[in-house]
């Protein structure tokens, strides 16, 4: 997919021009409606004589009539009758900002407003001012960039390029990242590997739902998956989103796969739901990692507090800084029912998060209710461990949660998860580089370095083969058998009591009572989270009572200590990493002292020969 990146880098010449008559920080303004102007009229381009000629016999109708007529006619959902294409309005640069504007009004309504998003006409004023004078040697650089080549994919991966390098100009961090082609296709394989069977059903239909759909990555993996499993299925999108460059850049690649624009909706999920009471199939997200929700605070949470478990946040709300865990909600709360008797019933989720929705919050927090919620009503099927440094604007850890309400026999009850971060490989790699039994570490089965990094993203996971990356990953999920990599639980397992113990106040060595009973001294006073289940002497996880931790684990050691059990607690978490983690001995003494006398006997002999010579 290098065709991509070549023509990313000459977009990005384009914003030489504005250099001067445009901060950094505002060339998006310029460069993004101009590509989408650009491959609109690239892809239009060999029906536009046609859609002139048939003009005059439509021209009578109606607005709305005469779209559907001229649509046909041009071969998708959209089109533009102006008499004006790229090739024209350059041949004309003395009119260049009058006809520009025929150009654009020339569309059709769903593709008109495309462009009204990005509040472009602002642009051409500017651009055409004296001041800049620049708008014909724009247009003019954009005319020299033929786009009519690339797929709906390769123009999704500039899109994203050119905003990835317009946020790093503006220095704009928090929620502006995108999703890497290769972990969306990672979701995409989890996501329908349960449901082969039901989407290579022929004439089958179902739909595909993401809440923060950015410039539409998700939908248009998860269509072209579906299309390459059957032909003959459809995959109906719909998403919302928030920011109107990107919701303009999705709403444009929607109209020109034959989608219906009309499915994407502009604004906050959260605030204005614009799919309200919609329920899907299947929904794919990657929200804004630890983004605040103060915006919306007031409206979430009169939702919550009126509405409870009959709205979407009943279950809980997570700290303000963090609405990772109310996307899931808002999505969860669009699944549809299941059917013991209908395999195909019910939804399939998969969410990106980092790793604070996994553990962030003690016993009762939001947090902790929401996993809570989540775990009991045995909806969380898998959480993906991936590698860091997988994402262009941040290098931390990621994972993927899958969900749903419709689990297989063999999954139900149960909780699977993955470590695909490659740690283990990587020490097994570098251990071998020591002992020079390979000459450098490259890649693992789950990740490759990059050859030049991209942003923060220096690895990315291979994209074909069942013994590495996402081919690997998917057989670890889909096999459902432990391994190294690959743990099963019980959803009991992650449940844990917060207990709060109490010790004896004393004066004088004597315990001071109240009506009969010990006083606590509160400056004694200690927790411990208790799980709900324990490993046995054979090594099986079996449950546990409060009183048969604390009489085993806290009394031997503090014999006059009791339980406050009116202040216990409930609590969900998952530490990912415990789980995973391997003792390692430390070596023997006499080992490192050997290595130690072996560096020293080589440190003399260098000094030795340097003296010497």
């Amino acid at each position: 997919m290098k065709n991509f990146k070549e023509k990313a880098d000459l977009i990005w010449r384009v914003a030489d021009l504005l250099r001067g008559d445009y901060k950094q920080s505002d060339y998006g303004k310029v460069i993004l409606p101009m590509t989408v102007l650009r491959r609109l009229d690239c892809v239009l381009e060999p029906t536009k004589q046609k859609v002139l000629n048939y003009l005059p016999k439509v021209d009578s109708l109606k607005d709305s009539a005469k779209d559907i007529a001229l649509n046909k006619v041009a071969g998708f959902n959209f089109h533009n009758r102006s008499q004006f294409n790229f090739d024209k309005l350059i041949a004309d640069p003395n009119n260049v900002s009058v006809n520009l504007r025929n150009y654009i009004n020339g569309f059709s309504s769903s593709a008109r407003e495309i462009i009204e998003y990005f509040n472009f006409d602002d642009q051409i004023d500017r651009m055409d001012g004296p001041q800049a004078d620049i708008l014909f040697r724009v247009i003019k650089s954009f005319q020299e960039i033929d786009l009519k080549d690339m797929d709906s994919m390769e123009m999704g991966y500039v899109f994203e390029d050119l905003i990835r390098r317009f946020a790093e100009q503006s220095n704009e961090t928090a929620g502006e990242h995108f999703t890497p082609r290769e972990v969306i296709r990672l979701m995409v394989n989890v996501l329908f590997i349960e449901d082969k069977e039901i989407l290579t059903q022929a004439g089958i239909v179902k739909t595909l739902y993401d809440p923060a759909c950015g410039t539409g990555g998700m939908l248009s993996v998860g269509e072209q998956f579906v299309k390459e499993l059957n032909p003959e299925a459809e995959l109906k999108v719909f998403g919302q989103e928030i920011n109107p460059e990107s919701y303009a850049i999705c709403k444009s690649d929607m109209l020109i796969k034959g989608q219906n624009p009309g499915n994407i909706k502009f604004g906050n999920s959260f605030t204005m739901d614009g799919l309200e009471d919609e329920k899907f199939d299947y929904m794919l997200s990657n929200p804004p990692f630890g983004v605040d929700w103060k915006k919306a605070e007031k409206i979430i949470k009169a939702e919550a507090d009126k509405k409870g478990m009959r709205g979407r946040f009943g279950a809980g709300l997570p700290r303000i800084n963090d609405g990772s865990l109310l996307f899931l909600q808002h999505m969860i709360s669009k699944m549809k029912p299941a059917s013991s008797a209908d395999k195909s019933g019910g939804t399939r989720i998969g969410i990106v998060f980092n790793g604070s929705p996994l553990f962030t919050g003690a016993a009762e927090s939001g947090e902790s209710n929401i996993r809570k919620w989540i775990i009991e009503n045995d909806w969380l099927e898998a959480v993906i461990a991936l590698p860091d440094q997988l994402f262009y604007n941040t290098g931390i850890s990621t994972y993927i949660w899958i969900v749903t309400n419709n689990k297989s026999k063999a999954r139900k009850g149960k909780v699977q998860l993955i470590n695909a971060t490659g740690a283990k490989d990587e020490e097994l790699m570098k251990e071998a580089v020591k002992t020079q039994s390979i000459a450098s570490l490259k890649e693992n089965r789950f990740w490759q370095k990059m050859d030049r990094s991209l942003g923060n993203k220096r690895k990315k996971i291979a994209e074909n083969g069942n013994t590495k990356g996402i081919g690997y990953i998917t057989r670890l999920y889909g096999h459902f058998k432990e391994n190294d990599f690959c743990k099963i639980y019980p959803n009991e397992f992650f449940g844990y009591w917060r207990i709060t113990v109490e010790q004896p106040l004393k004066e004088n060595g004597k315990i001071v009572k109240s009506k009969d009973q010990p006083k606590p001294d509160t400056s004694l006073r200690d927790y411990e989270n208790i799980p709900f289940l324990k490993k046995n002497a054979k090594g099986k996880l079996v449950p546990q009572s409060i009183e048969e931790y604390f009489n085993a684990e806290v009394k031997p050691h503090l014999p006059e200590a009791w339980i406050d059990h009116s202040k216990t607690k409930i609590g969900y978490e998952i530490n990912f990493t415990k789980y995973f983690y391997e003792f390692k001995p430390l070596r023997p003494l006499s080992e490192i002292k050997a290595d130690i006398l072996a560096l020293e006997e080589k440190t003399l002999e260098a000094e030795k020969r340097v003296l010497e010579s």
